[in-house]
């Protein structure tokens, strides 16, 4: 009994895969231009940049390790430390604020007081 083999195809048929194989990639560098990192976004200063700051610029917080946020020593709530920082803004808008922050305290109370700071539009935000 003779078998019917079908016939083999040549090299030119395989152009079709080649054109799928670019079409892809294509594809995966439109995407790639599409994935957005959201997260914050604040300015940092210039490696060799030095910026004075007077003592009167000054406005300070502590990040306990509870995640009690402290101004000048005493326990103060978000509403409270908001209303601080937007009075010290408004009287000295080259205001810094300094935020000490304790090692055990919670990643999420720091996150919220970057947060109200960016909202606050502080301009001078360091971490020491």
């Amino acid at each position: 009994m003779k078998l019917h083999r079908r016939p083999r195809r040549g090299i030119a048929d395989s152009s079709a895969s080649s054109d799928i194989a670019f079409l892809l990639i294509i594809y995966f560098i439109v995407i790639a231009g599409f994935n957005v990192n959201k997260g914050f976004l604040m300015n940092l200063p210039a490696r060799d940049s030095t910026r004075l700051i007077l003592k009167d610029d000054l406005l300070r917080f502590d990040l306990d390790s509870s995640g009690a946020l402290l101004h000048q020593g005493t326990p103060v709530d978000r509403t409270s430390a908001e209303r601080t920082i937007r009075g010290a803004v408004t009287a000295h808008p080259n205001l810094a604020v300094i935020l000490t922050v304790d090692g055990n305290a919670p990643w999420q109370e720091l996150v919220s007081f970057v947060e109200l700071a960016r909202k606050l539009e502080v301009d001078s935000f360091p971490l020491p």
